[in-house]
């Protein structure tokens, strides 16, 4: 019996990044091949099935974060593969990358405390029809640290009704867990198409035992299972 090649998930690092090599590590203890890719390339490479905006603070966090790095070059080939239906993940910055980008509904705003959180925080899993949550049932709690200053996800309440409605809030932090005044307790949400997901927890940081957690693997494994699949369809 052939074993299905491993999924090529590149992490896409820009000038400030500074949680790529974990996510590297992370994907490929899951079984993915994840080579880093400057922010200057044009393209992806051959082969991707999915890719991946690490955490950090692209560019410094001048302007707004995420506000620079989505003019980066490498985005337009990540925009288009977004288009295309290829799965893109942004962690924490990547988050704010994506919705600076419009491939993501609603804004990052600092957080309400207008302080640096840096704890692990309680998550309840909306949704395990995701590319991203599949290998986790719905209602779970999940415990994934996050480490950010401008984590306050931010819409309107009637596009928060709206996104909702359509099952595209993935994550919410339980009651009681929110750190950063995110409206509606979202932590993570999708887009329209469920292809594109943005999390401020970071899931690379909680896949060893040894860091109190393994709960990330759960979303990062999700994806691996996903890329995979999308692999094999392009095969």
């Amino acid at each position: 019996m052939s074993i299905a090649p491993a999924p090529v998930i590149p992490v896409v690092v820009f000038p400030g990044s500074n949680d790529d090599r974990d996510a590297q590590r992370a994907l490929e203890l899951l079984g993915a091949e994840s080579p880093r890719v400057w922010h200057t390339d044009e393209q992806l490479p051959a082969a991707t099935a999915a890719v991946v905006l690490p955490g950090g603070f692209s560019y410094g966090d001048y302007l707004r974060c995420g506000a620079i790095a989505r003019f980066s070059p490498v985005m337009q080939a990540v925009s288009a593969f977004a288009a295309d239906g290829g799965l893109v993940l942004g962690i924490c910055n990547g988050f704010q990358i994506l919705t600076e980008a419009g491939l993501l509904p609603g804004a990052l705003r600092p957080n309400e405390s207008l302080s640096f959180v840096c704890r692990d925080v309680a998550l309840i899993v909306e949704t395990s029809e995701s590319a991203f949550t599949s290998r986790c049932g719905q209602g779970r709690e999940l415990s994934i640290p996050v480490k950010h200053g401008d984590g306050c996800w931010f819409v309107d309440d009637a596009l928060l009704e709206e996104l909702d409605a359509n099952g595209q809030i993935a994550l919410r932090y339980a009651d009681g867990a929110n750190p950063n005044g995110a409206v509606g307790n979202v932590a993570g949400v999708l887009n329209g198409d469920g292809n594109v997901f943005g999390l401020m927890p970071h899931p690379e940081h909680a896949v060893d035992a040894l860091l109190g957690s393994t709960d990330g693997a759960l979303i990062l494994g999700s994806l691996v299972d996903a890329a995979r699949l999308s692999a094999a369809v392009l095969v």
